[in-house]
């Protein structure tokens, strides 16, 4: 029997490079998006270039999945070109992949196109479902623009899912990577009043999704892919703390906040509210590893 054939962009990244090692551990052939035309040449390469709208379609013919995991980095002070980046590298990627494989004469069966749970903007203490409405900022019409361009492989046929991805939480990089070195040195607090909802996932957990998300036939358009635990943010710094065995009574004013990472970032990532439940996941039968903060937080290694 022939191994399923997964395409990967992002598969270099925090999430990509964990997914793409589950997929070959579980005997699937993974093919991975690379910019780099030396990249491509390796038998497991295919280069793109979505920019230029550019991508090699000879190795992309019968692929039975996508997962499109490709984006620029939305941590950073956000000048006009940061912006420009982020909205680019998300509705441009997917554009080109949506073009692609509408135009394979062998479908894939499934287009598992990222996105992320800015889509809902700060709501404050809602519980925040698949159901809800786009929030408003600009990462929540980003979200919107990128998840639209996956529309025509939906009208092609393909079953499309939208991963509303929370904080991913792994000992390799990522928020986690930022926070803990303050916390070490014992200046970890909350932010602002901490009282805004932070919705996490472990990578294993979310790796997982976007495995059960390719092989259940009835996942389909977006799920939150967050664990069932939201938090207040004084909770989760408690909890950071906790883990590792430091005070956590120096909190980070919401004006210090925006002098050092600017207004627009600071109250989007950093002040946002959002309390989103894994509805979708929940109900098609995913279980996940990693329910709680405690214990996602315990067995990291930090």
């Amino acid at each position: 029997m022939t191994a399923q054939t997964v395409v990967v962009s992002g598969a270099s990244g925090l999430v990509g490079t964990a997914l793409c090692e589950a997929l070959r551990l579980h005997n699937r052939r993974v093919l991975r998006l690379v910019r780099d035309p030396e990249g491509a040449g390796a038998e497991d390469g295919v280069y793109w270039n979505p920019q230029a709208g550019e991508i090699d379609t000879r190795k992309l013919e019968g692929v039975d999945a996508v997962v499109h995991l490709a984006g620029e980095s939305i941590v950073g002070r956000w000048t006009e070109d940061k912006k420009r980046r982020i909205r680019e590298s998300r509705v441009l990627g997917t554009r080109l992949l949506a073009r692609t494989f509408t135009e394979v004469e062998r479908k894939p069966a499934v287009f598992v196109s990222g996105s992320a749970i800015g889509y809902y903007g700060d709501r404050g203490d809602e519980v925040l479902t698949e159901d809800s409405s786009k929030g408003s900022g600009f990462l929540a019409d980003v979200c919107e623009a990128w998840e639209a361009e996956a529309e025509p492989l939906t009208e092609a046929g393909v079953r499309v899912v939208h991963p509303r991805i929370g904080i991913v939480l792994s000992d390799e990089g990522g928020m986690l990577s930022k926070m803990v070195p303050p916390f070490k040195l014992g200046l970890g607090g909350r932010v602002g009043d901490g009282q805004q909802y932070m919705s996490w996932i472990r990578r294993i957990d979310l790796v997982n999704s976007i495995r059960f998300a390719i092989a259940t036939t009835d996942v389909t358009g977006p799920y939150n892919a967050c664990a069932p635990d939201p938090v207040r943010n004084e909770v989760f710094t408690k909890a950071l703390g906790e883990v590792l065995h430091r005070p956590t009574v120096i909190p980070l004013p919401k004006f210090a906040a925006k002098l050092a990472l600017g207004s627009e970032m600071t109250e989007e990532l950093l002040l946002v509210s959002q309390r989103a439940k894994p509805t979708a996941l929940e109900e098609a039968g995913f279980r996940f590893k990693y329910p709680t903060l405690a214990g996602a937080l315990e067995t990291l290694s930090l």
